[in-house]
């Protein structure tokens, strides 16, 4: 029987079209991530000019890593589908389409809601650019390179966003740091229909709209009950109801997921320790990140009175070690595993912590510096190995499934940093009592220095000799399952 035409795999580009679509997707990569950190530094300039309090400004962050965190895995296996350049320029026109109507928001309401629609076209933008590096690059070596060179972009991102946003907020005002998106967009819009090919997968995953909306519902009342909890009270009926609806979202997303042929988080993975501490690592960790850049960018512009361009240079002794230390710390995992690096940046993110629970409005620029350093430190140690750590073990043919998992773990820890970070600090560096906002903060940087820690003890249990066995266990009971369920699957396995 003849394939059927959308079936087939597009020809190999040349190197000069592959060199160019990777470009195109790096700029995807880019523009996203900017997206979290440009904002951090605006958000005292919109407090200003929309009167928005300290909750209003948690929406404003996560009411994009929220959608992010709950839409990853379905835009991914929609490209897989329907084909992946068309849901990228979907995603790309989405995005800047959001980014837009951010800039142009009159209040505040209109500028969260903005936000939602530019996350849903960034959901479809990085991992359905991975599925297109993958297609593109087939040979092995070739592709490590190049994904290593895209996911390089992360770093580029957090080291440029506090600068570039604090120079627009400087120069223009707080809307540049959205309208900037739009040309990119455009470009990129156009260059993808010129250079990037159309593929899909020859067998995509089925979607799951159950486990998708149990997701959504789990993590979105979570996230709501601890920012709306100072307003409405710890133990009023709204917060108890919507902490209940998480508890209940969550036990029911386990029992279904269990019970489909191809679901939308792959509860098998979680029976081997690797995939599970990644897992764990990944949301600890961004919640730490998350958390840092919400209010560090508070305490630099309200108590210390920098301006934003000054703030978002300040920054630079957190982004410069991120930035440096993530492609090193990538090739020592390839040699030499991943237990040093996680040991080391759960260290020194500890570390980091425990010198801010010292912040006052005056400490020494010199001690906030060597805190930002060890906190940089350890992100750029932590981000190889947790997806390294991820997939290791799992069959090839899960490892993008795998991967997606660690990535929504990553965006829903900087949406839970905001959060709770946010309500442990509390108002006083919006409110205009900043004096105190320092002080206040100490119990966030405590939750962070203990989450480093109980991350130290993860990343040393997933790295020994009997978390290696769980993975090779897990990875051969899916291989068996799959087989088993799967007529097809079973020729293939017996045909090797």
């Amino acid at each position: 029987m003849a394939i059927p035409a959308q079936s087939q795999p597009s020809p190999v580009p040349d190197r000069r079209r592959r060199v160019i679509v990777l470009l195109i997707c790096s700029m995807s990569l880019l523009i996203v991530g900017l997206d979290v950190t440009i904002v951090n530094v605006a958000l005292p300039a919109i407090h200003r000019s929309l009167h928005a309090g300290v909750s209003g400004l948690q929406w404003t962050i996560d009411a994009y890593t929220l959608v992010i965190a709950t839409l990853l895995m379905l835009s991914g296996s929609t490209a897989d589908r329907i084909g992946r350049r068309r849901v990228f320029q979907i995603g790309l026109l989405l995005f800047s389409l959001g980014s837009l109507m951010c800039a142009l928001a009159p209040n505040l309401g209109l500028l969260i809601g903005a936000r939602a629609l530019q996350a849903i076209g960034g959901s479809m933008l990085n991992p359905v650019a991975m599925s297109i590096i993958r297609n593109v690059f087939t040979d092995p070596r070739e592709r490590a390179q190049a994904i290593g060179l895209w996911g390089g972009m992360i770093g580029i991102s957090i080291a440029l966003g506090p600068v570039v946003g604090g120079l627009l907020v400087d120069t223009f005002s707080w809307r540049a740091v959205f309208l900037v998106n739009v040309p990119i967009g455009i470009l990129a819009i156009v260059l993808t229909a010129l250079f990037v090919p159309e593929s899909r997968a020859e067998r995509p995953r089925r979607v799951d709209p159950v486990g998708q909306l149990l997701v959504i519902v789990a993590l979105a009342s979570v996230v709501y009950a601890i920012i709306e909890a100072p307003s409405a009270g710890w133990l009023s009926a709204q917060t108890l109801a919507l902490g209940g609806v998480c508890v209940i979202a969550l036990a029911a997303l386990v029992r279904y997921e269990t019970r489909v042929p191809e679901p939308l988080i792959e509860m098998r993975f979680f029976r081997s320790a690797p995939f599970s501490g990644a897992t764990t690592l990944a949301l600890g960790v961004f919640t730490i990140q998350g958390g840092f850049l919400f209010l560090n960018t508070l305490y630099l512009q309200q108590t210390r009175g920098f301006s934003p361009l000054h703030a978002g240079l300040d920054t630079l002794p957190m982004a410069i070690p991120l930035l440096v230390m993530a492609p090193i710390t990538g090739r020592f995992v390839g040699s030499h595993g991943s237990r040093v690096p996680l040991l080391a940046g759960a260290v020194a993110t500890t570390a980091g912590g425990l010198m801010l629970t010292q912040l006052t409005p005056t400490t020494s620029m010199v001690y906030l510096f060597g805190a930002y350093v060890l906190i940089g430190l350890g992100m750029g140690l932590f981000n190889p190995p947790i997806t390294n750590t991820a997939v290791s073990g799992m069959p090839p043919s899960m490892a993008g499934v795998a991967a997606a998992v660690a990535s929504t773990a990553r965006q829903g820890g900087s949406t839970l940093g905001v959060a709770v970070f946010g309500v442990l600090a509390g108002s006083r560096g919006i409110t205009g009592v900043s004096s105190g906002f320092a002080t206040a903060t100490h119990p966030a940087w405590w939750l962070a220095a203990g989450i480093g820690a109980t991350l130290f003890l993860v990343g040393f249990a997933t790295s020994t000799p009997w978390a290696r066995r769980t993975a090779e266990r897990a990875a051969e009971a899916i291989e068996e399952e799959t087989a088993a369920s799967s007529p097809s699957a079973a020729a293939r396995l017996v045909a090797h």
